[in-house]
């Protein structure tokens, strides 16, 4: 007999709605060594409609799949981010934290429901996954299932894309995260380059010891974030809110050596944000930060060997001056100069950036992950 789905859209003020839906993946991932949880109050956060910054300008539907068995099975949010849709003239939906058993089934009758949710706001297309902020990651794991996941980015089981297909989704954009080595020596070309354009420019690249001083460049980071990448894949520009999760993830969890700010006299025109790389511990925590999970976290913060390179941009002016040398060339300083960084993750660079594709290929970067963002009509 074939197997029936109740679909639940949850209460988000219902305790243990709330507690079915973020405990699935510890189920589904119970014998996964490469999952990472993601920390549990920022999980949590996500279905608070009246502290998540998201709900201003955003409204989201959460959705169980419960078997026969009264077994939950399968979960899915699915967003309208008015901002986003603003931004591209679009009435696209977005469909985030899919998580289910290797079941068409549910995952169709998931699906079903958010695209009727979809429609009845007047929404033609469904896009994802992609999440509540654009410091969420997005897209769906296609490749690299053997390794883990760098902080905050997807993971997921290899059946999930055929699940995806089946249900009419194809491909919209692919995103690839590479592997360096400390051991991968870079030409020197890309340093002498490097401190030509510093010289001939008047850049200087602005290191940071403490992060008193990166809480003070934080409020100075919407304009050169808006000015260097809004617009890329459809971004819409950072909102103050934006601007207030991208400074908290700075002071949290950040080696403030690895943030660097290439400036132009007192004009800021470029970025490379690096992190050390604290999967392992949440991996032990379970995501947890109390009572003892903040121990580990800085532990971790400590000992870590990788890094995660997760945002470099320049402004337009300096993009074919050499720009993009200048932030390779301090990239690579960040994992050798630091003594400790052995590894590094470049996380998430769009297959559509062909020309930093080849120049970083050049440079020895071995491509091992690649994520993919999906689209359909309704």
């Amino acid at each position: 007999m074939t197997q029936t789905y109740n679909i639940v859209k949850i209460d988000t003020s219902n305790t243990h709605q709330v507690r079915q839906f973020l405990e699935l993946p510890f189920q589904l991932y119970r014998d996964n060594r490469q999952w990472v949880p993601p920390i549990a109050p920022d999980a949590r956060r996500m279905l608070n409609r009246r502290k998540h910054p998201f709900y201003q300008h955003g409204e989201a539907e959460f959705l169980l799949a419960i078997n026969d068995q009264d077994q939950v099975v399968g979960r899915l949010s699915v967003l309208e981010n008015k901002n986003y849709n603003a931004f591209n003239h679009e009435h696209a939906a977005f469909f985030y934290n899919f998580e289910s058993e290797n079941d068409a089934v549910a995952a169709r009758a998931l699906f079903e429901t958010a695209f009727d949710w979809a429609r009845q706001r007047g929404l033609d297309a469904m896009i994802g996954p992609k999440g509540f902020t654009v410091f969420d990651g997005i897209g769906m794991l296609i490749k690299g299932f053997d390794h883990r996941p760098a902080f905050g980015q997807p993971y997921n089981p290899a059946y999930y894309p055929e699940l995806i297909s089946a249900l009419g989704f194809e491909g919209k954009r692919d995103m690839v995260s590479g592997y360096l080595s400390e051991s991968k020596q870079f030409p020197e070309t890309i340093h002498q380059l490097s401190e030509r354009l510093q010289r001939r420019r008047g850049l200087q690249v602005t290191p940071f010891k403490t992060r008193a001083e990166l809480l003070a460049i934080a409020p100075h980071l919407k304009d050169l974030y808006n000015s260097s990448l809004a617009g890329v894949n459809e971004n819409p520009p950072l909102t103050d809110q934006d601007v207030k999760v991208l400074a908290n993830q700075l002071i949290r969890f950040s080696d403030p050596n690895l943030i660097k700010i290439i400036r132009k006299g007192d004009q800021l025109v470029g970025f490379l944000f690096a992190y050390p790389d604290i999967s392992a511990a949440l991996q032990r925590t379970r995501g947890r930060l109390f009572p003892l999970g903040w121990i580990n976290l800085l532990l971790e913060l400590r000992r870590t060997r990788w890094i995660n390179i997760n945002g470099a941009g320049m402004v337009e002016a300096y993009r074919g001056l050499g720009g993009m040398a200048l932030l390779f060339s301090e990239m690579y300083k960040s994992v050798v100069e630091s003594g400790r960084y052995r590894y590094a993750d470049l996380v998430q660079i769009s297959t559509d950036n062909d020309k930093m594709q080849l120049e970083l290929r050049k440079l020895g970067i071995d491509f091992y992950k690649t994520h993919r963002v999906y689209q359909r009509s309704l």
